[in-house]
């Protein structure tokens, strides 16, 4: 039964959907406050579940011997080292559509009050004034509305701004014409929503693309009296210049949910006239907060229980449908790898070309490409998987090329993988029979059909008689059982090769005794996981 730890305040009624799904999971909504405490416990947990109090770290990974998924509710995943949970094989999820209509309610309840002055008007009245004259706002019907970032939150930005009656033009590279004119929208460049929109609200996640997207040099491009409103991500926008902007008087309004550092004790926009901030609510509702608690939930125990991954970070999405059918096709593409990392296990692997053919070509190409190169990389490093296997493969520099292809021979698909070594190019092919088993169906260009099973030898040869008897004879002089054999050749009296799916695993005294023979050229064990 998987385990699961929540270490942060999460809904009763999430809780206990891991429950009912029949994983056993631990509540302890304050551990995650106490890093000593979490990484003496986290080593007994498949799965940790986490809001942003929790901090996973490099440190605390080292101690999740068994952890395969984290699991955020919530969009933010600053908290989380994604780079050291990706070379440690463990899965890293957000909920993105939890809380995007309440972030999105908030952008423009920020708008409002930055337009009308609430925040400052209200504290004026419960003061004992009575300064209308000096709230003068304004109204945000006809406004230009410029969103930097149309996609889910963004999206319903603009939906609600059309509402209001609103011009909304939206800077996002990529949306596109078709998407915009479905919105209603007019899609614009950064340059050109500067320079015409009243409003600015910002909905992208901080990456180095967006970093400083409001930069000292952007801002000073903005129309006079412009106010900007970011419920998004601290870092966007460079607070100090659009501080002195404000005091100036160019930029007649900001609130700002999120900052460049928080807890955000001091700020420079704190303290300036006509500035609205709030501490990160954007997500703050009730609705909102279960919402997420109850997403996390059942992704997390999709993952756990039936491999389906759903809004991860750092691995393809695989639904709980494509796991099903996929499933076979998966196995295969890791038993390809796994025959060529066993191969090569003496040289570096400089590049990995992946042909899929036919019904392969149509699934999650993504997803099978990490199962392909787990399987290359398990002679590397045992403990890799889907998860880690691109990080180690990148780490290398291993060139990673991948073709999709209509159907093209009597297979309804296949895949083909081919990887260069300094010296040499290795190949094989693969697929799926209708029985659901994989099968070896070419090896350096020659057609075979191979089952795959636990203990197997593959050998080559010159293509003369006597080869077939001699393997035979030796493998049962040193006790080792033939399930199943195969074998194939280039031409007549040329490079032939046999597969030998065996009983038990291959024994050092055979290996040694076929290679005396002199008839092989090669005399390979091989391991397969067929669990």
């Amino acid at each position: 039964m998987p385990k699961v730890l929540v270490s942060d305040k999460l809904s009763e009624t999430a809780v206990q959907i891991f429950r009912d799904r029949g994983i056993e999971v631990d509540y302890l909504p304050d551990v995650g406050k106490d890093k000593d405490k979490l990484a003496e416990i986290i080593g007994q947990y498949d799965g940790l579940a986490i809001r942003s109090a929790t901090k996973v770290t490099p440190s605390l990974l080292e101690h999740a011997t068994n952890l395969k998924v984290v699991g955020r509710a919530g969009i933010g995943t600053d908290n989380v080292d994604k780079e050291a949970a990706s070379k440690k094989g463990v899965i890293v999820m957000n909920t993105p559509f939890g809380n995007m209509i309440t972030t999105a309610e908030h952008a423009i309840a920020m708008m409002f009050s930055v337009a009308r002055q609430i925040p400052e008007a209200d504290a004026s009245t419960q003061a004992g004034k009575w300064e209308k004259s000096k709230f003068m706002g304004v109204e945000l019907t006809a406004k230009t509305l410029g969103v930097i970032g149309a996609g889910n939150i963004g999206g319903i930005v603009c939906d609600r701004a059309r509402g209001l009656k609103m011009k909304v033009v939206a800077y996002d590279p990529f949306l596109s014409e078709e998407k915009a004119a479905q919105m209603q929208i007019e899609k614009v460049e950064l340059d050109v929503l500067l320079k015409r929109a009243d409003f600015i609200t910002l909905h992208v996640p901080l990456t180095d693309g967006t970093r400083n997207i409001l930069s000292a040099e952007n801002l000073a491009k903005t129309k006079k009296g412009v106010r900007i409103i970011n419920c998004a991500r601290g870092g966007l926008v460079d607070e100090n210049a659009l501080a002195e902007l404000l005091k100036s008087g160019h930029v007649a309004g900001a609130a700002f949910d999120v900052f460049a550092e928080e807890p955000a004790k001091e700020n420079p926009l704190f303290g300036l006239k006509n500035v609205v901030c709030t501490p990160h609510l954007g997500a703050s509702t009730t609705e909102a907060q279960e919402n997420v608690a109850l997403q996390v939930a059942e992704q997390m125990s999709d993952y756990l229980l039936t491999g389906a991954v759903t809004n991860a970070l750092n691995m393809p999405s695989v639904t709980a449908e494509e796991a099903k059918v996929m499933g076979p096709w998966i196995k295969t593409a890791g038993h390809l790898g796994n025959f060529l990392g066993q191969m090569t296990d003496d040289e570096p692997i400089k590049a990995i070309n992946i042909v899929y053919d036919g019904e392969a070509s149509t699934m999650n190409l993504q997803a099978l490409n990490c199962a392909l190169i787990a399987g290359i990389m398990k002679s590397i490093n045992p403990e890799v998987n889907m998860v880690s296997a691109p990080a180690l493969a990148k780490d290398r520099g291993i060139q990673i090329a991948t073709t999709n292809q209509a159907q093209s021979g009597v297979f309804e698909g296949y895949i083909k993988v081919t990887i260069t070594t300094p010296t040499k190019e290795r190949s094989i092919a693969g697929t799926v029979f209708s029985d659901g088993k994989p099968r070896f169906i070419q090896i350096k260009g020659i057609n075979i059909d191979a089952e795959v099973g636990e203990h197997m030898l593959y050998t080559t040869n010159e293509d003369i008689p006597g080869i077939i008897g001699t393997l035979g004879t030796m493998l049962g002089e040193h006790k080792v059982n033939l399930a199943n054999f195969t074998l194939g050749r280039s031409v007549q009296g040329g490079e032939a090769i046999a597969i030998s799916y065996l009983d038990e695993p291959m024994k050092d005294s055979a290996v040694k005794a076929l290679k005396d023979t002199g008839l092989f050229r090669q005399v390979k064990p091989l391991q397969f996981d067929m669990s």
